[in-house]
This record gives structure tokens, C-alpha cells and sequence, in this order.
């Protein structure tokens, strides 16, 4: 079957493949963008209550997207997918994509999930209660896409708030792939004037030239062993004999672990701990390393003659991101440098130096950023 000449709404057919859809739904809202969700799978739907628990909205607002999420046997659609290219440093193949007018739908390697992209139609077919991660991702996705079609651009980056006793900002946490951006953002999470905004994705939006917001999405931070030792607070997410264990191993072996645990913010720092919106005005880039003993610093740079660390925080924006006139983002597109460096122009930037440390370097934020004794 080809389905070159089909539409989103055939595909839409066919994936939701006569599924009864629950009367019960789910609404959504993350900084006034409202999102339903509905799913033949009351587990599924269960399961999405229970993660977005913090932005659960009663079902008295129109919504701006519907997503549709199918738990059913993986669909064969029977095309012929094109490999989505990753970055250079990313090796293993995880998605295919399959682009019609209007609309993508997207195969993933590992799962054989099938999504479909489009303005009408947002659907996932598969096994979601069994990656129910994925699903996570696609509804994210969607706010993702609307935050940089008002103009925002996309960092590889976690993010806090700090309030103080008259303000507040945001400080964005970058770094190399290991760097501990996330190990670091929820160690000074367990601060009390402290907030979660993101862990992995962060938007910057340039207000005027005064004035830049952060944006944060409603994804929990998934973590390595590594980070669960570091940090009293979520040693529950493991045994002791686990964390005993993991104590034994060499550095450089305990951060290269790959084992994901979910951080549910509320349960383990407390209520009010989550904002997903705040004025930025400080970004530090981890440019540490695990093997040194020098003491950490924290230094003021220019982005645009350190462009080894804009590279660190530039991001593409994915597969699922559709511009708002519905062409598809391309793996060929090349990210705007002078777009990043605009954004840019309201932040002081620093870079982390030295040996890993992370009491030591939130300790430095909180003084040197923000003049604050944590």
C-alpha cells in the first residue's frame, strides 16, 4: 500500500484502526496552552493524570490540540520509511519518518510506535502502557511546538527559579553530554526558594531588550544512578545494597550507567515546587570534568567567541516540530546561530571549570548569581 496520495485523515483511520475511544479525558494547561487527551486505555489515561498532576485542568476551557493515544497492536502501514539522521554524536538509528502533504507519521526503532504529525490529526498507535515514556514525549512535543512558533529558541538545558525576598529569575544549567546539568539542578532544588522549570529542554524568548523569559516543559527529569547517590534526597529511588554497590565504581564507569528513574518533583521536594514560566537572567555551561581535582570555578564569557559552548546549549528542534504554516522541521535544517546569540544578548553567561562539584558549584550560583547563602 502506498500512501502518497493519502491524507491525515486516512492515516488517522487506519491507526485508530476502530478503537472506542473512553468518554473520559484528560485536559491540560501549561502557561495558558491547553492540550486533551483521550485514549482507548483507561491505564494509559490513568497513568498520564498521575504524571501531570501538576497542570491537570478542569474541562472548562477550550483546549488547542486534541492528542489521541491507541494501545493496540503495532499497525503496519506497509511504507517505505526514510531514516531520521541524528546528531554526529548520536550513533544508534530512533525514528523513521514518512512525510505526506501536511503531515509526518513517525515509526520508532527500538518500539515500533507509530506517530502521526499534523494540524488536524495528533495520534499514537502502539504499545503505549509498555512506553508510556514516548507518550510523555509526543504530548510534550506539542507545547514544545508552540512555544517556538511564538518565537522562542530551543536550549539543551535544565533550568531553576530563584526567588528572592523582591524577585525572581531563572537560571539555565547547560553542559556536555554527561556534564550533570540535571545531577546540578536538583541539588539546589533542595532549597527552599527554589523551583523546578525544566530538565532537558529550555526556551528563551527575547521580550525586549531588557527583558528574556524562560519557558520550561512539563517533562520529570529521567536519571542515571550517578545522579541518585550524589544527592540524600533521592536515595529512595534505589536499595542500599544498590547504592552501596554503585559506590564502588569508578567515576568515570558511574556517570556512563544508563538506567532512567523518573523524578516526581512534588512527591520528593515538596508541593509548590514547579514553574513552568520565569524572567531569565543567568545561564551557566558545565565545562567541568570528572577526572580533575582543581577546585570549581565559575567565570563570565561572551558566547560569540566561545562558540564550543553554544554549541553545548543549541538544539534542533526534533522530529515532531511543525511550523506554523504545517511544513515539517527537515534533519537537514541548519539551527540559527545569530538567533541563539540575539537571545543571548539579556543573559550573562558563565562557564563551570575544574573538578565536579556539585555542592560546591550551587553554592556559587546561589553567591556569585544571585547573592544569596543557600
Amino acid at each position: 500500500m502506498t500512501l502518497a496520495l493519502q491524507t491525515p485523515q486516512h492515516i488517522a483511520d487506519i491507526l485508530i484502526g476502530g478503537s472506542t475511544l473512553s468518554t473520559t479525558t484528560i485536559m491540560l494547561n501549561i502557561n495558558q496552552f491547553a492540550v486533551t487527551i483521550r485514549s482507548n486505555s483507561e491505564s494509559l489515561l490513568d497513568w498520564c493524570r498521575y504524571y501531570f498532576k501538576d497542570i491537570i485542568q478542569p474541562d472548562t476551557i477550550n483546549a488547542h490540540i486534541e492528542i489521541i493515544a491507541i494501545e493496540r497492536k503495532v499497525p503496519d502501514l506497509d511504507i517505505n520509511y526514510k531514516n531520521w539522521i541524528r546528531a554526529s554524536n548520536k550513533k544508534a538509528r530512533k525514528d523513521m519518518i514518512y512525510d505526506i502533504p501536511g503531515a509526518r507519521i513517525l515509526k520508532k526503532v527500538r518500539t515500533n510506535m507509530i506517530f502521526l504529525q499534523s494540524r488536524t490529526h495528533l495520534i499514537a498507535a502502539g504499545e503505549c502502557l509498555k512506553n508510556k515514556d514516548q507518550i510523555i514525549n509526543f504530548i510534550n512535543a506539542q507545547y514544545m511546538t508552540f512555544v517556538q512558533n511564538q518565537q522562542a529558541v530551543v536550549c539543551h538545558a535544565a533550568g531553576l527559579v530563584i526567588k528572592n525576598k523582591s524577585s525572581e529569575h531563572a537560571l539555565g544549567l547547560a553542559g556536555f553530554s554527561g556534564g550533570g546539568k540535571s545531577t546540578l539542578m536538583l541539588h539546589m532544588l533542595a532549597q527552599s526558594n527554589t523551583r523546578f522549570l525544566s530538565n532537558d529542554r529550555l526556551f528563551l524568548k527575547k521580550i525586549s531588550a531588557e527583558k528574556t523569559l524562560a519557558f520550561g516543559i512539563p517533562k520529570l527529569p529521567r536519571i542515571n544512578p550517578g545522579t541518585i547517590i550524589h544527592n540524600p534526597m533521592l536515595k529512595h529511588l534505589i536499595t542500599k545494597q544498590q547504592r552501596d554497590e554503585l559506590k564502588q565504581l569508578p567515576n568515570k564507569k558511574l556517570w556512563a550507567l544508563e538506567e532512567k528513574y523518573d523524578v516526581f518533583i512534588s512527591e520528593i521536594y515538596g508541593p509548590d515546587k514547579v514553574q513552568y514560566q520565569s524572567n531569565i537572567k543567568h545561564f551557566v555551561v558545565l565545562n567541568w570534568q570528572h577526572d580533575s581535582t582543581d577546585p570549581v570555578t565559575l567565570t563570565a564569557v561572551n558566547l560569540s567567541q566561545r562558540k564550543d559552548l553554544l554549541a553545548a546549549i543549541m538544539k534542533p528542534p526534533g522530529p515532531f516540530y511543525q511550523y506554523d504554516n504545517g511544513d515539517l522541521y527537515q534533519h537537514t535544517s541548519t539551527l540559527n546561530e545569530k538567533s541563539y546569540l540575539d537571545v543571548f544578548q539579556n543573559i550573562t553567561v558563565y562557564e563551570a571549570c575544574g573538578g565536579v562539584d556539585f555542592d560546591a558549584l550551587g553554592k556559587l550560583c546561589f553567591q556569585k548569581l544571585f547573592s544569596e547563602s543557600p
